[in-house]
């Protein structure tokens, strides 16, 4: 189960890479769609360059958290592990007060996830 709980830790960082990616790179029209703004608000200069800086932020949890899972091990992963899953979720919950409800599900819920796991099997 170590290993499960491990994998689905990773999974919660590709999927912040991949938000990083969203948030960066992707066109307008799918900014807007997948964070639930207007196409007009999306395409403003200022809102990109907010999305870029919040992509960055996501892309480097995402590497953290996997080089946290490559470096440490033990006791120390394990809080780190908890720690860093705590902090997803209340940003999820922040985020979904905020910007859009779909946040608390679609980060929020695999951090509560990996959090179990990592509290019952690591």
């Amino acid at each position: 189960m170590e290993l499960l709980t491990l994998f689905i830790v990773a999974l919660v960082a590709v999927e912040h890479i991949g938000i990083a990616i969203l948030e960066m790179f992707v066109a307008p029209e799918k900014q807007a769609e997948a964070f639930d703004m207007p196409l007009d608000f999306v395409k403003q200069k200022n809102a990109q360059v907010a999305l870029s800086n919040q992509g960055i932020y996501n892309g480097m949890l995402g590497v953290l958290i996997l080089a946290i899972i490559l470096f440490f091990t033990g006791a120390v992963l394990k809080t780190i592990l908890i720690l860093l899953m705590i902090y997803i979720i209340v940003v999820a919950v922040y985020g979904a007060v905020t910007v859009t409800k779909k946040i608390l599900f679609l980060q929020g819920l695999p951090a509560l996830i990996a959090l179990v796991l990592v509290m019952i099997f690591y």
